[in-house]
């Protein structure tokens, strides 16, 4: 934590309006069961920060989405029916690490890219960046 002395010479702690905290406003699009929840396909949000773990953050205080898009283990990521993975993957092939990945069916994008292809979590957000939030809806025959 921060302090400042005063003139008096009294230490004291920092507060937030003595730094400054820089926002970003990016355009948040919602699919499936996220736009039920939502409420609306798109908005403008801005929050402090400028990574996608600082908008998931500040998204989830707001929306009460978080148990519906991350997993918290990698049992929560990954579902049962998947066919087992080769031992040769061709390509390159990326996963976030536990604690950093999406619930199965979920996805988050920045700019139409999967963010496992980018920086994951740690992804930097520009203004006006794109952040898609996908939770598809689901049917059976």
């Amino acid at each position: 934590m921060r302090t400042d002395q005063a003139t008096t010479g009294e230490t004291r702690p920092a507060t937030t309006a003595d730094r400054d905290i820089e926002t970003t406003t990016v355009t948040v699009r919602c699919t499936g069961h996220v736009r039920t929840a939502v409420g609306t396909h798109e908005l403008e949000f801005t929050f402090e920060g400028d990574r996608l773990r600082d908008f998931l953050e500040d998204f989830f205080a707001e929306y009460d989405l978080e148990d519906m898009l991350i997993a918290e283990t990698e049992a929560d990521a990954t579902h049962s029916g998947w066919a087992p993975v080769p031992d040769d993957l061709p390509g390159t092939w990326r996963k976030n690490p536990e604690g950093d990945q999406t619930r199965p069916y979920a996805r988050v994008c920045v700019n139409g890219r999967f963010n496992e292809h980018l920086g994951g979590f740690e992804t930097e957000l520009d203004e006006d960046d794109r952040v898609a939030l996908i939770y598809p809806f689901m049917f059976c025959c």
